[in-house]
């Protein structure tokens, strides 16, 4: 498991809870792909393997060095310059790509919900389209799994914390992400006093999508309309940004 940052040579230290929930992750990688962590002391995206070791990061780094190491060379005696070797694309099997094609690729949920039977409903639906879904005890919990793993789909029971969506913890905290993450986490807030697929309602709310808890056992249909309809509509817009 990834213990230093490769670019500030930081150390990264995880508690217990999000080492578990990193290695949960990992294990749900997809052959060639790779998980962002954040570094704290830096500030940069450190993508890992299913092996928890960083990658791509080395050969930029070298080949960065040996780019300047020539450069240098040059400069200094003209007349004896050579080229520079051939680059290193060890980069191409690592599969390195943007953050925001990584969380496509690596499709993760979070499951933000205090009722078993619904929870399995909910956790069915969103693995029938393909998703790995991971749960959190609390608001605090579910905030630092946002900061750990990156969610491309994140669904909300408007009782999982006392006081309803006007005390919500996590729902302020999902209102006041900065729109660079934001944008690529369908936010799903489910409830019994929603009116499923009403758009206003989500709007209002600062949501994706919302489901009337009347209208569970329709969860899986009601998914397999929407998110397809969402990735139709703001596709283009995410990709040109991405370009």
């Amino acid at each position: 498991m990834i213990s230093k940052c490769p670019y500030c040579q930081g150390a990264l230290k995880f508690n217990a809870k999000q080492s578990a929930k990193i290695q949960q992750a990992l294990k749900g990688l997809k052959p060639g792909k790779t998980l962002n962590i954040p570094c704290k002391h830096c500030k940069k995206t450190i993508p890992v393997d299913s092996s928890g070791k960083a990658v791509g990061v080395a050969e930029q780094d070298a080949a960065k060095k040996e780019k300047a190491s020539v450069h240098e060379k040059s400069a200094g005696t003209a007349s004896k310059a050579t080229p520079p070797n051939p680059p290193d694309l060890g980069w191409l099997k690592s599969g390195s790509i943007s953050d925001e094609e990584k969380v496509r690729d690596v499709p993760m949920a979070l499951v933000l919900n205090t009722d078993g039977e619904a929870m399995e409903k909910i956790k069915g639906a969103m693995e029938s389209l393909g998703y790995r879904t991971l749960t959190a005890e609390s608001a605090e919990d579910a905030i630092e799994q946002t900061r750990v793993v990156s969610f491309a789909c994140i669904v909300y029971h408007t009782g999982f914390e006392p006081g309803g969506l006007d005390q919500s913890v996590f729902h302020q905290f999902m209102r006041e992400m900065v729109m660079r993450q934001r944008r690529y986490i369908f936010y799903i807030i489910l409830g019994p006093e929603f009116h499923s697929l009403y758009d206003m309602e989500a709007l209002a709310y600062s949501a994706n999508l919302v489901v009337g808890e009347q209208d569970l056992d329709y969860f899986d249909i009601i998914l397999h309309k929407a998110i397809p309809n969402y990735e139709a509509l703001f596709g283009p817009f995410l990709e040109e940004l991405d370009g």
